[in-house]
């Protein structure tokens, strides 16, 4: 008796034969494969647009101070508290800070010129400033330039956005010799004026002298008046339990610090809402196109019930039919997977660029839409090719 052994299909000649109804139907495997792009570009879109618009909301909050904190002198009128001239240097060295910096009362007295009564400018303010003051409070010149290592130990001065109102300075022409004001019995160079500083408003009517020229030419004693710092916002909170013993360990007590910005909730709320908004996008884009490529395949069983009969026949077995109809359902998802990615990319791109948001391509939706298009692939191919594989050499043939 001889025994008859089924050929076993070699990867290569499987996805030949997967590829037969595709090159046969190129029509309707373009349009079943549009079916499963368009899923998966929704999903890239859906996830792409919503980053953008939320990296562009973070973008604005975190401009409103959501990981900035203010550290300053419980008031006291009767023994004012001074806070030590390390505690910046302190502050700077916790660990999820990422910049400190300070301001500090001088108590000197400023004038347009020395002939000009000290009173007239009494709603002015003289601060020593750390040179990276602007930094820390997301703070932005009019014009002329800041404080740096150089200018901070010489007589210039940085102006708030008011002070310079106040002393009759609207801007800083570069053709023309830099304006000076009178500060105690020196005058300094106006060498730039600040805009309004919303997360500092007491800074606008602030005359920002450097932190050395302070100390020399004003006999300034080194005790900041106010610390600002920015820190990771995931651990602002835990910075912000340990600042007031890192700046005054001996009495913690008695410095106060500010609570966190109010954005930074709303900043948390939204990153929450717009996580759960994508999921469920991104799930029912990819239901849609799970339920067309299985559409499809199931048409196909159909319409080729005299091929499979024949191929059966001719001694295909059930394991090579089903892996047949499972290999082009996987390559018809593929490809749209490829095109969707590709058009939601691009989709991505326009209106981000056109909304002038920050342009985020997320890679996991990306990677994930392609990984999605291949397992709808799968699942959806697994009935059609199960019950191609059942129909029997005369059923199939016998149809019409």
């Amino acid at each position: 008796m001889t025994w008859i052994r089924a050929v076993r299909l070699s990867p290569l000649d499987l996805a030949g034969l997967g590829l037969v109804g595709i090159r046969t139907r190129p029509m309707r495997a373009m349009l079943s494969a549009l079916g499963i792009s368009i899923s998966i570009a929704t999903i890239v879109i859906v996830t792409g647009i919503p980053a953008s618009s939320q990296r562009a909301l973070s973008e604005e909050l975190t401009a409103l101070g959501t990981n900035v904190l203010q550290a300053s002198p419980v008031p006291n009128d009767n023994d004012p508290v001074l806070l030590p001239p390390e505690s910046v240097a302190m502050v700077a060295r916790i660990g999820p800070v990422t910049i400190a910096s300070a301001v500090a009362n001088t108590h000197a007295a400023i004038a347009r010129s020395d002939r000009i009564g000290e009173d007239d400018y009494s709603g002015l303010t003289v601060l020593a400033g750390k040179t990276n003051l602007l930094q820390a409070i997301n703070g932005k010149l009019q014009s002329g330039r800041f404080l740096d290592a150089v200018s901070a130990r010489f007589p210039t001065v940085v102006l708030g956005s008011v002070a310079a109102s106040r002393l009759g300075f609207a801007a800083l022409d570069p053709q023309q010799p830099a304006p000076q004001v009178y500060i105690g019995q020196d005058w300094f160079t106006v060498i730039g004026i600040l805009q309004s500083a919303p997360l500092s408003p007491d800074l606008d009517r602030a005359v920002l002298v450097g932190w050395p020229a302070a100390q020399k030419i004003l006999r300034f004693d080194g005790h900041p008046t106010v610390i600002y710092l920015k820190a990771q916002e995931a651990q602002l909170d835990a910075v912000r339990g340990v600042l007031a013993a890192t700046i005054y360990p001996e009495f913690p007590g008695m410095v106060q610090v500010s609570r966190p910005s109010e954005a930074l909730a709303a900043k948390r709320a939204t990153e929450t809402t717009f996580s759960a908004l994508i999921f469920g996008l991104a799930g029912v884009a990819l239901l849609v196109g799970g339920i067309g490529v299985a559409n499809t395949m199931v048409i196909s069983v159909l319409e080729r019930r005299r091929e499979i009969g024949l191929r059966r026949a001719l001694g295909a077995n059930r394991g090579q039919i089903r892996g047949q109809f499972l290999t082009e359902s996987v390559v018809l998802s593929g490809l749209g997977g490829v095109a969707g990615a590709l058009l939601g990319v691009l989709g991505i791109l326009g209106y981000s660029r056109y909304e002038g948001w920050p342009q985020v391509i997320p890679l996991t939706a990306v990677v994930g839409g392609l990984g999605s298009a291949l397992l709808v692939g799968v699942i959806a191919g697994v009935y059609p090719s199960i019950r191609a594989a059942r129909l029997t050499p005369t059923e199939a043939l016998s149809s019409t």
